[in-house]
């Protein structure tokens, strides 16, 4: 990319709340400001507003050289017709030398303008938003953008398929970490203490919102196939971390299978306290079915946990075909007790699952932020040429 170029990155939030689209694009503006320090960025947040901006715009911040703009003082039902005019009247103003739109609904926006005034645009396409998709301006959207970049292969396939696509057009940049943040410990007395459990007892923990679309995270499965586990590891604990309105619906499930005392529901943990309840799990599972990739899996990992996903969907990236965690079928409960129940007992055949150290500098060479970056310098070099 040449010296002032101008680029506009269209997010749905940043600060106001926490999820792998956030943290996705969180990344993706810090690789985008290294690599290009000379280029100019407009950044527009929809439900951001800017008391959730501004305390993380310090003096020395790089938004400084960055304008931003949120839309989250808008009231809701306003909020997309009034969202979708500012990114319209700013790049027909601005004329951007390259759109990114960090969601794909978005993108018939971007459609919009390239056909107004030319500019070429990048969707991302993360996870489920990229499946089934009905909307025919959407659908023309994206068979229209200039590049598409899926945080996965899965993703990558099911767009291609069902979009009719061409392959040469969605490239894979898949997700990111910072390795400062999750790190390996012993298991926190703290929590221990918190929760009345024993440093011998083997402890599975899943990080997920509880919410009925998200069931397919697989957390129901593991409750299910928590009598089963029982019969070889009596004194196993599972851990949920996360919070939302299926709450309740689980609570429901454990008390009538008399699982209060081997299921923990922790409800919401600050990020900053989340890396110890990596570290108090023995292993790390979620066998989902529908996840477009799985950042959770990654800081898991980094934590030299040993991690269990799902084998159909994105979780076979994070996990890297089984290379660095077991990957197993989420709608066979029988294989997801007997895989847990030999990874809990140092059986499972793959000798890297019980090397925390090296765990950790594989998922960091594999999915580090320096390799993100020289990802999305490529497709942008080869895009930009």
């Amino acid at each position: 990319m040449t010296k002032s170029q101008h680029i506009h990155l269209w997010i749905p939030e940043l600060f106001s709340t926490k999820g792998g689209i956030q943290v996705f694009s969180g990344f993706l503006l810090q690789a985008l400001q290294s690599l290009y320090p000379d280029s100019s960025f407009s950044i527009f947040l929809k439900n951001d507003a800017w008391e959730d901006i501004q305390p993380r715009v310090t003096p020395d911040s790089s938004y400084l050289q960055t304008k931003i703009y949120g839309a989250g003082t808008i009231p809701l039902p306003l909020r997309t017709l009034f969202f979708s005019w500012q990114l319209l009247s700013k790049a027909i103003a601005q004329k951007p030398d390259l759109i990114i739109t960090a969601h794909l609904n978005f993108a018939p926006i971007a459609f919009i303008l390239k056909k107004i005034i030319g500019t070429r645009y990048i969707v991302i396409a993360h996870g489920i938003e990229a499946w089934n998709i009905q909307n025919p301006l959407l659908k023309k959207s994206l068979q229209n953008a200039d590049l598409i970049l899926a945080v996965s292969n899965f993703t990558r396939d099911q767009l291609c398929q069902q979009q009719v696509i061409s392959p040469e057009k969605v490239g894979v940049l898949h997700n990111t970490f910072d390795p400062h943040v999750w790190e390996i410990r012993d298991k926190p007395t703290h929590l221990l203490q918190k929760y009345g459990l024993s440093p011998r007892q083997k402890i599975i923990l899943t990080v997920s919102r509880l919410v009925t679309s998200e069931k397919y995270k697989g957390y129901d499965q593991i409750l299910s196939a928590l009598p089963i586990l029982r019969q070889s590891i009596p004194d196993i604990h599972y851990m949920i971390v996360g919070k939302g309105s299926d709450r309740d619906r689980l609570l429901q499930i454990i008390q009538q299978n008399n699982l209060q005392k081997y299921v923990t529901l922790a409800g919401f943990i600050p990020d900053e306290d989340l890396c110890d309840y990596y570290n108090l799990c023995d292993l790390f599972a979620m066998p989902s079915k529908r996840e477009g990739f799985g950042i959770v899996y990654l800081e898991a990992l980094a934590c030299g946990k040993a991690v269990l996903g799902g084998n159909l969907d994105g979780a076979v990236d994070a996990l890297c075909q089984g290379e660095i965690g077991a990957l197993i079928n989420p709608d066979n409960l029988q294989e997801i007790a007997t895989i847990i129940t030999k990874i809990l007992s140092c059986k499972y055949e793959h000798p890297l699952m019980y090397q925390p150290q090296r765990l950790r500098q594989v998922v960091i060479s594999k999915f580090g932020f320096e390799h993100f970056q020289q990802n999305l310098s490529n497709y942008l070099s080869s895009f930009l040429n």
